[in-house]
């Protein structure tokens, strides 16, 4: 009997059937697993037959993009405790639910459905910024941040996707490295994919010179971990807890001289003001992921009081999103801003890849008669993106949606302009990697003098599009509209 078993195995190995029955396993034990999440019906059943259909492919795109890790925590419950509760002041609070007038909040803010949400599921108030100024481009938008730094006296909190060791970047890294020099405290965060272009040197470099550098989840073996698909996508500076800058522009070349694309369009962010408690605390919980350290209060915390009521009260709300948490955040407020509105929604993002409940909130305020536009680029940095993108166009122009080219240069701006009091602005792009894999930082800003301006830029930017008709989109040729088909596919993954 003994004997008979021992053969059987040794016949196994001898012939493979041990590995091509593991493999089996694996597989049924993956699509097992995929059931069991409870995830998107669709989405469930398109990897259920890409793991039938292309087993070997299927495994390994599953490990990297499809695994679900919204239970994951990086941060410790204690952890967070700790950070919220020295990052965010307390906000008293009338019996009607509306803030009081404090040193943080602006008088009497009124919930708004898309306020309690975002507050409820990231522990993120409404603010006050005593001060915005909007950039348009890096040029200006770096001679405004080198100014404040060098004004720095305590500490400079610097977060990028993409920190390049180019000349922007290594003159960005000087002045932090003369700051650094003069005692001030200098952290850095960048992105470990994002920045992979960087060399280490670069960063070992700033180390040396007294800079506090810490990569966010460093990749080592891009080929045996999912992390490679989960990035920090964040764009912010605090400066002595007073000052802050937060948008979409990284730190490279391409926002200041430019590259084949010319000068990226961009739009960012300075403010001033409680507010920037909001962007502290951004920083504060990436950092302690990134180096396991809570950096105590009086390092990042500043007291706003002014001698004088300041010029102006801007509510502001910056709050977090990521692929850990229990819900889609980012995505359920920008569904939320979108079903809200009663006039306008007006949008640029560089790559339009919507999941269906929000391409859905899209054409649904069109054919509500919302007057809504998406200004998209025309060209881009990836043809892939650019196809799957195209794909969405016809149903939106059908909609009644007004769908703009930008033809000046690289279009990299995310931003989104409702009605007349609410402008949302941060790192996020509208597609499903920033929705459901990066994580990402957004302010929503209610206010009717920010609103204007930035409606203001939206006009500008309108002077250098093509607007796209119905008529002419649908002469495109058959294997254009096969390849942008094919490309929407894979949208989950670009």
């Amino acid at each position: 009997m003994l004997e008979s078993f021992a053969q059987l195995i040794a016949e196994i190995f001898s012939h493979g059937m041990f590995w091509r029955t593991l493999y089996v396993v694996i597989t049924l034990s993956i699509i097992l697993l995929v059931m069991l999440e409870n995830r998107n019906p669709i989405k469930a059943v398109g990897w259920v037959i890409i793991l039938i259909l292309l087993p070997a492919v299927g495994l390994v795109t599953y490990f990297f993009f499809g695994r679900d890790n919204r239970r994951l925590r990086l941060l410790s419950r204690q952890a967070y405790r700790r950070i919220m509760n020295n990052s965010i002041p307390s906000i008293p609070q009338e019996d009607d639910g509306k803030a009081m007038t404090t040193q943080a909040v602006s008088p009497l803010i009124p919930k708004t459905p898309l306020s309690h949400l975002i507050e409820g599921q990231t522990n993120a108030p409404i603010l006050v910024a005593h001060s915005l100024e909007v950039f348009t481009d890096g040029h200006s938008k770096m001679g405004r941040l080198y100014e404040d730094i060098r004004q720095a006296k305590e500490h400079i909190h610097v977060q990028y996707y993409v920190f390049s060791d180019d000349d922007t970047g290594k003159a960005l890294a000087d002045l932090l490295a003369i700051k650094a020099s003069e005692g001030v405290k200098v952290r850095v965060i960048y992105d470990h994919v994002g920045s992979w272009e960087a060399s280490s040197r670069f960063f070992k470099g700033m180390r040396k010179k007294g800079i506090e550098v810490y990569p966010f989840l460093p990749v080592i073996f891009p080929l045996l971990t999912s992390k490679v698909n989960y990035r920090n996508h964040r764009k912010l500076i605090v400066i002595d807890g007073k000052i802050g800058y937060v948008g979409g522009m990284n730190i490279a070349n391409r926002y200041t001289i430019g590259n084949e694309l010319g000068i990226w369009r961009d739009t960012h962010v300075r403010i001033t003001g409680p507010a920037i408690n909001g962007l502290q605390t951004s920083f504060m919980t990436d950092w302690y992921v990134a180096s396991q350290r809570i950096l105590p209060i009086d390092v990042y915390y500043a007291d706003h009081s002014e001698t004088t009521p300041p010029e102006r009260q801007i509510p502001v709300q910056f709050f977090q999103s990521g692929p850990t948490g229990p819900w889609r955040t980012l995505l359920l407020a920008l569904v939320r801003a979108i079903t809200n509105a009663r006039k306008s929604v007006w949008i640029e993002t560089p790559y339009f890849l919507p999941n269906d409940s929000l391409y859905k909130a899209i054409i649904g305020a069109a054919l509500s008669g919302i007057d809504v536009r998406l200004m998209i680029p025309l060209r881009g940095d990836s043809r892939s993106v650019r196809l799957a993108s195209d794909s969405y166009i016809a149903d939106l122009l059908n909609a009644g949606v007004k769908v703009y080219r930008y033809h000046r240069s690289f279009l990299h701006s995310k931003l989104m302009i409702v009605d007349d009091e609410l402008t949302i602005i941060g790192s996020a792009n509208m597609d499903f990697r920033s929705m459901e894999h990066n994580f990402e930082l957004t302010g929503c800003i209610y206010d009717r003098a920010v609103n204007e301006e930035m409606k203001a830029v939206f006009a500008q930017d309108l002077k250098h599009c093509t607007p796209i008709t119905a008529k002419t989109w649908r002469k495109r040729p058959f294997g254009t509209r096969l390849s942008e088909s094919f490309m929407r596919l894979f949208a989950p993954l670009l």
